[in-house]
């Protein structure tokens, strides 16, 4: 497993990482004997990153992680959590305050005295643009409770805006063949300041597995059924804003241009973490069998696959099938 710079800490975090909101059982119910095993087939692969949020599950995903850890002394795993869900979405719920109280319930969650990596979790535009934000930001860092900090976004320009910060650990965003628009100007700013990328909803909230139909069905209380349209949050979070008809025929035709014995998903993570500027990858897992073929695709990047034909491919279905309902949006 390829190890990468995470941005300007001096840490290294894998190419492929592990997005854990499943394990916070908002995608239907995963056990926490079930979530445990999928940490541990994730770091039996080299996987060094975990991605989590204090409201995946209310804290259940904080905590799972932080029992597993705890059991590995030693572990070398970097654990990115967020905040700024926990309240309204509305610039002024963003106060040192509230940073303070929710950085120490994550604290507590986990089991550590100081955070890793805290990303803010997609807050509003005014609160990325604006400069106290960082300096409570900072405040934290000086004090020890957080070791870095970055932002989770959900637009172009969002990114732009937190990435022209100098303190921005990283940025987190939307990045699969279903959503290109992060190529044109994101990545690029990013690499250039140093900034590191987590590409998150890689698969398009499953679109890209190759594994659902027309007549797939998701359970209630999973966001794939609650919020297709954008009636719970951002659509954009829910396979990538792309209607689900429309995606199921672009990811039959991804898949059909792939070579025997390579799957659409693996194909998928490693195109991902080929571009320039991407630092990780971090798709979710509900079981073992997932994690263990999520984290085997950066395999692929050493040879066996050839990313240059399947990104010519990519870029062709999204321009013929997606660009113009997506591009403008996100």
């Amino acid at each position: 497993m390829q190890q990468r710079s995470l941005g300007r800490t001096g840490r290294s975090v894998s190419a492929v990482g592990l997005g854990t909101w499943q394990l916070g059982a908002d995608w239907g119910a995963v056990s926490e004997e079930d979530a445990t095993a999928v940490l541990a087939a994730s770091v039996d692969r080299g996987v060094s990153l975990f991605d989590t949020a204090d409201v995946y599950g209310d804290g259940r995903s904080e905590t799972i992680i932080g029992r597993f850890l705890a059991e590995r002394p030693g572990h070398g795993i970097s654990v990115a959590t967020k905040m700024g869900r926990r309240l309204a979405q509305e610039p002024e719920n963003y106060s040192p305050d509230n940073f303070r109280q929710w950085t120490d319930r994550s604290r507590r969650n986990l089991g550590v005295d100081t955070l890793d990596l805290v990303q803010l979790h997609c807050p509003p535009t005014a609160v990325i643009e604006d400069a106290a934000t960082y300096d409570a930001l900072d405040a934290l860092v000086a004090d020890g409770a957080i070791a870095a900090y970055g932002v989770s976004v959900e637009t172009c320009a969002q990114a732009l805006a937190a990435i022209a910060r100098p303190n921005v650990t990283n940025v987190q965003i939307i990045f699969n063949p279903f959503r290109l628009k992060p190529l044109d100007e994101v990545l690029p700013a990013a690499a250039s300041a140093g900034v590191a990328i987590f590409a998150r909803v890689p698969l398009a909230s499953g679109l890209l597995s190759g594994r659902y139909t027309s007549s797939t069905t998701f359970a209630e209380n999973d966001h794939r059924t609650y919020n297709r349209h954008g009636e719970a949050f951002d659509r954009g979070e829910t396979f990538s804003g792309v209607d689900y008809e429309t995606g199921l025929d672009a990811a039959a035709e991804l898949a059909a241009a792939l070579p025997a014995g390579i799957t659409l998903p693996a194909a998928t993570l490693a195109w991902i973490a080929a571009q320039p500027g991407v630092t990780s990858v971090i798709p979710g897992a509900r079981n073992v069998r997932q994690a263990q073929s999520n984290a085997d695709a950066a395999a692929l990047l050493e040879g066996g696959f050839d990313i240059g034909a399947f990104d010519a491919v990519v870029r062709d279905v999204y321009d013929r099938r997606l660009r113009e309902a997506i591009h403008p949006q996100w």
